[in-house]
């Protein structure tokens, strides 16, 4: 057996040296780098020396579980220190000659050999670090020769172990091998070859003799690979054999002690358990015939349950009888199962509770109903509330979670009665309808008057109003009961809890009859009974505790009031005996209508269902209030309405509305869909009776000057005031009051025509309408810009456009018309951001975009106000471009030219005076005298007269004073400052001083002159 330090890979000196300094074969044919070739599988079936452990890194788990390696060995430290297969131990290297203390002799260091350290070999590792970078890398790639050479000797010593046993046959090695077979026997020892026909031959002797060295090779073969193993697991061998005495030792004196234990355990049997074991059976003997009266008792108070369920119902106690069936069907489930005599009591009691469904539906199809159709006039208290609370709480335990459907449908035929009834009597009290020959509903509605009608109307609303108060209660009780119930649900859901916990810190003092039998039978314990009697208790205190806290008072009562004295104690003394009872898995019983009750996500859907039956009996009752109101549009009646009667169907469909919201909370958007409907075509109709009014009034206006009527005056000062709706009418006998020539607003006097002030008094009953009809604001709003934008546009064609001449007859469109037209136009101008104002306060923020109409209208009176001011200074400029273009200069001064100038500016400034504020005034002169300069010195440029002090430019300069003095004589011209300086030309140099003095002296003698004729 090879040892582990031959298989080391060690280099050997080359032959060349002399030192025996190893060196590295540097023969240039060698130098080639080999490829990397995979190890054959040649691994032993143990491992023989570290040449093994080198060949891979440890065995696998998985590839070799069903071969022996590294992890089979089993050896002490002692076996593993003392190793008996090395051929020489390792310190025999050094002690073999020069003893056994050569080993721990100190060196002394020599006194002539330098210290040397790493930085004396720092020059040369620096030198070589390139090489050893690159020797490492080739190392790493190429394999080590020794490396291979030691890998093939272990695998080829491998191989001749695995060939001589591979010559012994296969059947040698098979687990099942027996010579006792006799098809093995013939394969091993071949008789036929032996079997000659006359006796023993040589060839048979040959034969048998070179079988019989076969087998002894095959056994030599064996036996080696034996010794082999034998030889690597010898440690382990004697190990197992030295202490094989040691354990049969260790058994002999463990059988003695069993032997001793036993004799004592039979001993205490007998002497201590026989009696107690006796008294545990007698214990348990009285238990059971307890229990089994109380089972007598139980399936008597059973017996007693139809009778008593029966005796419920006739008294319409649906929860008592159900309760009862409930508990009657968990005692059959769970304490009287397989008793024979009960087999159909259960299928009949389901058949009793299905009856009991539709009693319940019944009765609560018949309650909704007569509550519903009852007279309105009642008090709005709700009738047989514990009867619905009862029917509630019954079709809830029995999750008929529909019985809201039931209602919803009984509530629609009652708003439909109702509207009938209205109408009925309604029309009962109208002569003039004949029933017999109208027999429509709607037909003889809309025969009646408007008053009629809305006095029908009224009376449906309140109709209504009532009906929804008692839904809203009926609904109201409904809703407490479903809320008890989740209240009861969640209780009950602590309690268990909390029961749970106490007995899960205490699970060891329950146990259920299953286990207390278990352990009678094994004899596990002692005193069994007092364990059974603990549990009992703690049981029955649980069940009592939640029994009391899941059954509600009022279900307690019912249940008390209904059953008869037997039947009640039967049912006592039946639920004592289940408190008693054990449940399995030593849990408590819980009560049947808990069970039976929805989960806390179907009674919230419920109460949420109840909310939403609110929600749909205020639609409901607006739904039937659109059909009456459609009935009575049919025909287009409510569009003929005038603006109070719309009102006063607006204001009370408001008021009905907001009382239905208040009611259920719900903002039913029918009746408001209809209202705003045929608010549309109302709105429709008012604008165009009003805009056909105001084309009329236009064309028959003849733009002159209109008193103002003192109803107008207070109109005006009310919308000052902030009232933006239309006065009352004052009565007849309040004094008449003069009309005035003026408007006063703000300070300021505005002269207006008569379609004005009307055309105020109708933007204002817009504005009453939109007060009155919120809802049409958007509409509305649209209409009157329409409106605005109507009357700016006639009167543009009328007044500018001259189509007065044509449709009122007026001969010429004088300036005075042209002045007033611009006044009434900046007096629409001034109250249309008081409208916008007004608008803005009945819009929501979504609707503020409507509001830029505003904007643009003003825009377009603006212009047009600018027009009338261009096309009055147009008409001085005409003038001035006709009357100049004559003038010359000359005497007598001053000129007929600038005598008709003065003459047009006087009449311009008296028909313009009165009309038109001060400012106005000037700023219309301004650009009339800015229009004259430019006349006059076009025309002095054409005739060439210069500022030059000459006798043409004194003639000019007495003309222009004569101008000047005439304009700023007019009232409120006299501080205009005329500027008539621009009229010439401008140049460098400046007249004499003499000239200039001459000039002037000439210019006050004319003007004297000029006077003196006047």
């Amino acid at each position: 057996m090879a040892s582990s330090h031959s298989s080391s890979p060690v280099p050997h000196p080359s032959s060349g040296g002399s030192e025996g300094i190893f060196r590295k074969d540097r023969d240039p044919s060698s130098r080639h780098y080999r490829p990397v070739r995979s190890l054959p599988d040649v691994c032993p079936k143990e491992p023989t020396g570290e040449a093994a452990r080198g060949l891979c890194e440890g065995p696998s788990v998985v590839a070799d579980q069903h071969r022996w390696t590294v992890y089979n060995s089993k050896v002490n430290l002692p076996a593993a220190l003392n190793d008996p297969r090395l051929a020489k131990r390792e310190s025999d290297f050094f002690t073999k000659t020069w003893g056994l203390d050569f080993a721990e002799t100190e060196v002394m260091p020599s006194f002539y050999l330098p210290n040397i350290t790493k930085e004396h070999f720092g020059p040369y590792l620096q030198e070589t670090a390139q090489r050893e970078k690159i020797h490492v890398r080739c190392k790493n790639i190429c394999p080590n020769k020794d490396e291979l050479d030691a890998v093939s000797s272990i695998t080829n010593s491998h191989d001749k172990s695995r060939t001589e046993l591979e010559q012994v046959p296969k059947i040698f090695m098979k687990p099942d091998f027996a010579l006792d077979e006799p098809t093995t026997f013939n394969a091993v020892l071949p008789w036929s070859h032996f079997n000659s026909a006359g006796g023993k031959s040589s060839r048979d002797v040959a034969s048998s003799r070179l079988l019989q060295e076969k087998l002894s090779h095959y056994l030599d073969v064996v036996e080696v690979s034996i010794a082999r193993q034998i030889s690597l697991r010898s440690e382990a061998f004697f190990h197992a054999m030295s202490s094989q005495h040691e354990l049969q030792d260790r058994l002999t004196e463990t059988a003695r002690a069993v032997a001793v234990l036993r004799g004592r355990t039979a001993a205490i049997e007998r002497i201590m358990c026989e009696g107690p074991l006796r008294a545990l059976r007698q214990a348990l003997t009285r238990s059971n015939c307890a229990r089994l009266h109380n089972k007598l008792k139980l399936m008597a108070a059973v017996h007693q349950s139809q009778p008593t369920v029966q005796l419920l119902l006739s008294t319409s106690e649906f929860v008592g009888a159900l309760e009862l069936i409930a508990t009657t069907k968990e005692v059959l489930q769970q304490e009287l199962q397989g008793i024979h005599s009960f087999r159909h009591l259960g299928s009949q009691l389901c058949e009793l509770e299905k009856l009991i469904d539709k009693m319940m539906v019944e009765d609560f199809s018949m309650y909704s109903r007569s509550d519903l159709s009852r007279s309105l006039e009642d008090d709005g208290q709700v009738m047989e509330k514990d009867r619905l609370e009862s029917l509630v709480f019954g079709l809830l335990r029995q999750r008929k979670l529909d019985f809201l459907d039931i209602y919803s449908d009984e509530m629609i035929l009652a708003a439909k009665s109702i509207v009938t009834q209205c109408v009925v009597d309604s029309v009962s009290q109208i002569e003039e309808i004949n029933t017999d020959i109208v027999t429509k509903l709607a037909d003889q509605m809309r025969l009646m008057t408007f008053p009629q009608w809305f006095e029908l109307l009224k009376s449906v609303f309140e109709n209504f109003i009532l009906l929804l108060k008692r839904i809203k209660a009926t609904l109201s009780v409904v809703r407490n009961v479903v809320l008890e119930a989740l209240d009861s649900n969640q209780k009950s859901r602590l309690l268990e809890r909390a029961a749970a916990g106490a007995l899960t810190e205490a699970p060891g003092t329950l146990l259920n009859q299953g286990e207390a039998e278990l352990a009678y039978l094994t004899h596990e314990g002692l005193f069994i009974s007092d364990a059974l009697n603990d549990a009992q208790l703690h049981l029955g205190a649980s069940g009592r505790q939640v029994e009391s806290s899941s059954v509600g008072p009022r279900q307690a009562q019912s249940r008390m009031d209904g059953c008869g004295s037997d039947s009640a104690s039967g049912t006592t003394e039946s639920s004592s005996s289940r408190e008693h009872a054990f449940q399995p898995g030593g849990g408590v019983g819980i009560s049947s209508s808990e069970d039976m009750m929805p989960s806390d996500l179907e009674l919230g859907r419920v109460a949420n269902n109840i909310q939403e039956l609110l929600y749909t009996a205020s639609d409901v009752s607006h739904d039937r209030c659109v059909k009456v109101l459609m009935a009575r549009a049919k025909d287009g009646s409510l569009e003929r309405l005038s603006s109070a009667e719309f009102v006063f169907l607006s204001q009370a469909v408001e008021g009905f509305v907001r009382d239905t919201e208040e009611l259920c909370c719900r903002r039913s958007v029918s009746l408001r869909g209809a209202l705003q409907s045929q608010a549309n075509r109302f709105v429709h109709r008012f604008h165009e009776e009003r805009k056909t009014k105001l084309s009329l009034l236009l064309d028959n206006e003849r733009w002159k000057q209109a008193e103002v009527p003192a109803e107008f005056q207070d109109l005006v000062n009310s919308i000052a005031d902030g009232r933006i709706t239309l006065p009352e009418r004052k009565p007849q006998g309040t004094e008449e009051r003069k009309p005035s020539d003026y408007l006063h607003i703000d300070g300021q006097k505005y002269a207006v025509v008569g379609t004005v002030l009307l055309l105020i008094r109708i933007f204002l009953e817009y504005c009453q309408c939109v007060n009155d009809i919120p809802s049409i604001a958007t509409d509305m709003l649209t209409r009157l810009s329409d409106l605005l934008k109507h009357f700016n546009s006639r009167s543009c064609q009328l007044v500018l456009g001259a189509g007065a001449l044509q449709v009122v007859g007026l001969k010429t469109i004088t300036t005075k018309n042209l002045a007033l037209a611009s006044r009434c136009l900046q007096l629409v101008v001034h109250y249309i951001p008081v409208i916008r104002a007004h608008f803005e306060t009945k819009l929501t923020p979504k609707q503020y975009s409507v509001l830029r109409h505003f904007d643009h209208i003003t825009k377009d009176y603006n212009d047009h106000i600018a027009e009338i001011s261009a096309k009055l200074v147009a008409i001085m400029d005409s003038l001035f471009e006709k009357v100049l273009s004559k003038y010359e200069v000359k005497a007598p001064m001053p000129s007929a030219c600038f005598r008709n100038v003065c003459k047009q500016m006087a009449k311009m400034h008296e028909a313009l005076y009165e009309l038109l504020p001060e400012e106005q005034a000037q700023m219309l002169f301004l650009r009339i005298n800015a229009s004259f300069k430019m006349h006059l010195k076009r025309q002095l440029a054409r005739l060439g007269v210069h500022h030059d002090g000459g006798p043409q430019h004194g003639l000019v300069a007495v003309d222009v004073a004569f101008y000047t003095e005439n304009v700023q004589s007019l009232r409120t011209l006299e501080k205009l400052d005329l500027n008539m300086a621009e009229i010439w030309e401008q140049k460098s140099s400046r007249p004499a001083q003499g000239t200039m003095e001459l000039t002037e002296a000439h210019l006050k003698r004319a003007l004297s002159g000029y006077r003196k004729r006047a």
